[in-house]
């Protein structure tokens, strides 16, 4: 939008008498917003956004021309892009109407062009991005992207920006091996559980971290280790008749995983936090 000012003058006599100034404001008939369907992200997790335009104008708008920076950011002497474009991704709608998807361009920056706005009617542009190794994690920054809409008949370019946070929660998963693969009756075995942290944040005591499994066949003389020490017998139940082994809650904690950016490529490393459990006893 823009404003204009202007005033008169009035001259007689030889005198000029000039009016109050007055002020007008010209009101686009486009009007663009963007928005991130959720608000944070997870290193290596997608994004989803919606661009919406809107013509309240009495003119169709054809040929447009969308382009998105990915996120685009400086660093050193150069820039940086921490999101890729997800290809097949893009829906575009129109008056709420599924059309097919115009052209194209991954980039960066990401290219949709051949966009028409109708008359009193609005588009809608979905696409996914994933966030790569360029999106910083939690507490170290943020993802702002910016769409901007051209074509020959806009007097000037639209922008719309949305911004969206690195998410600061523990991400677990577990892996489970077996020691020797191989026992004879009456042996002794171990199993060793390895719970992954690839998130950002710890997995706390508040967080009744639990592991539970049954051991067939039973185990006899059990005893259980959490990052080399010795658990004790409050910290776990087992039932000797079913085998079914289980940590008590807020037992295990799963440090957060650490984030280091490249200093010359930018690039950034996660390596996760890691807790270890491990069950011995006879069969």
């Amino acid at each position: 939008m823009a404003t204009f000012n202007n005033y008169a003058t009035l001259s007689y006599n030889g005198l000029t008498a000039v009016s109050n100034l007055v002020t007008g404001e010209i009101v686009d008939s486009l009007q663009m917003t963007k928005t991130a369907v959720a608000e944070s992200y997870t290193p290596g997790g997608s994004i989803t956004y919606a661009v919406s335009v809107v013509n309240t104008g009495g003119t169709d708008y054809s040929g447009l021309t969308l382009t998105d920076d990915l996120g685009a950011y400086a660093y050193d002497t150069g820039s940086l892009v921490p999101l890729d474009y997800q290809t097949g991704s893009l829906q575009y709608f129109v008056n709420g109407a599924l059309q097919p998807a115009p052209a194209v361009v991954a980039g960066p920056p990401l290219s949709v062009t051949g966009i028409t706005v109708p008359a009193g009617g609005n588009v809608m542009i979905l696409y996914t991005a994933r966030a790569n190794e360029y999106a910083p994690p939690c507490s170290e920054g943020h993802v702002l992207n910016t769409v901007t809409l051209t074509g020959a008949a806009l007097p000037e370019a639209l922008t719309a920006t949305a911004e969206t946070l690195p998410e600061c929660a523990a991400e677990l998963s577990i892996a489970k091996a077996i020691a020797p693969a191989t026992v004879r009756q009456s042996g002794e075995i171990s199993y060793t559980f390895v719970i992954t942290n690839n998130g950002a944040k710890a997995a706390e005591a508040a967080d009744n971290v639990t592991v539970r499994d049954t051991f067939t066949p039973v185990l006899g003389s059990l005893t259980a280790t959490l990052n080399g020490s010795t658990l004790s017998s409050t910290q776990f139940s087992y039932d000797g008749a079913t085998g079914v082994f289980t940590t008590n809650p807020g037992v295990i904690t799963v440090p957060a995983a650490a984030f280091t950016q490249d200093p010359a490529s930018g690039l950034w490393t996660r390596s996760p936090g890691v807790a270890t459990l491990t069950v011995s006893g006879t069969i």
